[in-house]
């Protein structure tokens, strides 16, 4: 028999027990425990850690970190932009202050979000990739002017088209976004680890010292991650980094003679090729690009949501990226840069780190910008040998693919349908990926624009999702419905 019995009706009733206190939550963004006080009922409604302000050291450590894992990304498209153009060592230098100074003010716009400006994520913004090759192949073909003019068309007409694509996100899913990153994170990879390799067929290509480097920085930020805890585990990225650098002095793999020449402040020039000039059909391809960039603004743009665990409104946020996107774009433009585009490099951070706060991102911005104007600092970062950033690049962009593969998790890839979709646009998507110099034999505009597997998976997967999921069905239920009326 059971010994809790009701109390008769109008009897003394014994007081309600305390409520149990809530566990103090624990701070995944800095691995510490919020003070007890702050947990009761009474207080206002806790803050996301997307938006949590912790100590400015701490912050600008964590921004740091994010500076050190993505600075080979500028210095590299402005070597190859000059390089490539043949530009002098001056004007190289005045590039490379801009490019940081602009990543920076691109950082703090999509981190902070000002007024329709950046979704106030932890994002970061750079220039290289696909549009540096078509700021490269307009400026061969065009002129310098003429490639600047394009990106400032470019970044206006980012502006015209995007209450379009605004009403088609609804056809960018999750198996569509989840396809995308994949591809993306596959495509990063490969770039970590040409830094650590080289290219085939060019001097040093796979030279042992560059893989043991490469190596040894992936094995200390292992080390690092498995040994420390909280913020010095958040650091393990950066700690890795660092003992990789530490390690190819001992090899006698860095060269400090770059680091002291030159002055102390390098100031970016306003329109070091000119005035810009505008042509839309030499811009015709940077424009057509842009509609895949937005794309994968899309998906980097829920990714980072995820990574954050912060839900968002694809419809409002994914275009505050963009404008984001084009105002930067729209400034690096009259500063003689490329598109200007937001990394998915430092969503792998985030996830391996735990450290979730736009202001650490913001305080990034701040650095890059010092950066920019600070000519020794430059050019001391630049020294850290390419296959150590490589090694660090590879792990924090092997966590995007991952991202990208559980996002297809939940994609309901048990239906045929999703698989097939899923496996048609990676088999396409990673093509020029996986065999470089797939398409040499086309056009050139149309050959730049294949060549980008992230613009042709996300195309593909799109597509197909249209036509399996939107049209097909409507199909189906019209020749049910012709059946139909045709049976009475």
């Amino acid at each position: 028999m059971s010994s809790h019995r009701q109390p008769a009706p109008g009897a003394e009733q014994p007081p309600p027990p305390p409520p149990t206190p809530k566990p103090v939550p624990h701070d995944a963004a800095y691995g510490t425990k919020r003070d007890a006080e702050h947990s009761t009922e009474h207080d206002a409604p806790a803050v996301h850690p997307v938006d949590e302000s912790r100590p400015l050291g701490r912050i600008v450590l964590f921004g740091i970190q994010h500076v050190l894992v993505m600075a080979a990304t500028p210095i590299s498209a402005i070597f190859l932009m000059s390089a490539t153009l043949r530009l002098d060592a001056g004007l190289t230098i005045n590039l490379l202050s801009a490019a940081f100074v602009l990543s920076g003010v691109g950082s703090l716009i999509q981190s902070l979000g000002p007024w329709k400006f950046g979704p106030r994520l932890p994002f970061v913004m750079l220039p290289g990739g696909a549009p540096l090759i078509l700021f490269i192949a307009i400026a061969e073909q065009h002129g310098l002017r003429t490639a600047t003019g394009a990106v400032i068309l470019t970044a206006a007409f980012y502006f015209v088209v995007l209450p379009v694509f605004s009403r088609l996100l609804r056809f960018f899913p999750a198996l569509v976004i989840g396809t995308m990153i994949v591809i993306v994170g596959v495509n990063l990879v490969k770039v970590g680890a040409v830094l650590v390799t080289g290219r085939p067929g060019e001097p040093g290509f796979a030279d042992p010292r560059n893989l043991a480097l490469g190596m040894a920085t992936i094995g200390f930020t292992v080390v690092f991650y498995l040994l420390f805890t909280g913020i010095l585990r958040q650091l393990a990225v950066m700690l890795g980094l660092v003992a990789g650098t530490v390690l190819a002095g001992f090899l006698g793999s860095i060269d400090l003679g770059r680091a002291a020449e030159g002055g102390l402040v390098s100031v970016p020039e306003l329109m070091p090729f000119g005035s810009p000039q505008f042509s839309l059909i030499a811009a015709l391809p940077l424009m057509l690009y842009s509609l895949a960039s937005m794309a994968e603004a899309t998906g980097q743009t829920v990714i980072n949501a995820e990574a954050v665990g912060k839900e968002i409104d694809t419809r409002t946020d994914v275009p505050k990226t963009v404008r984001g996107d084009a105002l930067t774009s729209l400034f690096g433009g009259f500063f003689g840069l490329p598109l200007m585009v937001t990394s998915g490099e430092n969503i792998g951070i985030v996830r391996v780190t735990g450290v979730r706060s736009r202001y650490v991102t913001a305080a990034a911005g701040v650095v890059l910008i010092v950066i920019g104007f600070l000519a020794p600092v430059t050019r001391a970062i630049s020294v850290v040998p390419s296959a150590v950033v490589g090694g660090t690049a590879m792990v924090v962009f092997a966590v995007i693919t991952v991202l990208g593969v559980q996002m297809l998790g939940r994609s309901d890839l048990d239906r045929h349908t999703a698989t097939f979709i899923c496996a048609v646009a990676l088999a396409l998507g990673l093509l020029p990926i996986l065999i470089p110099g797939v398409y040499a034999g086309f056009p050139p505009n149309v050959r730049i624009l294949l060549e980008s597997g992230v613009a042709v998976g996300a195309f593909v997967a799109a597509v197909l999702n249209i036509l399996f999921h939107h049209v097909r069905p409507r199909i189906a239920a019209r020749l049910t419905n012709s059946r139909t009326e045709s049976d009475r």
